[in-house]
């Protein structure tokens, strides 16, 4: 899902109010009460603030490096291995 499909609120939030709203309509869901179409709006809710978790991870790992000390003993970085 595209960072511009997202709802602007959603993309406002921080890793962690996303990720707590997630987990809340998550909860939600797995009780099986409400009506459908708040839990298809729900659904597709938690869809989108997975994709924009999944961004803001993957841009915090991006921006991790590993210190090296390559020869002579010159200390540099380098990206991190995706492991």
């Amino acid at each position: 899902m595209a960072d511009d499909k997202l709802p602007a609120d959603i993309k406002k939030l921080s890793f962690e109010d996303a990720l707590s709203e997630l987990e809340d309509i998550v909860r939600e869901l797995e009780t099986g009460r409400g009506a459908l179409d708040e839990a298809i709006n729900a659904y597709a809710r938690g869809a989108h603030l997975k994709s924009h978790c999944e961004a803001k991870l993957k841009d915090a790992q991006s921006k991790i490096d590993k210190i090296v000390i390559g020869k002579g003993g010159a200390i540099a970085t380098e990206p991190a291995d995706d492991e």
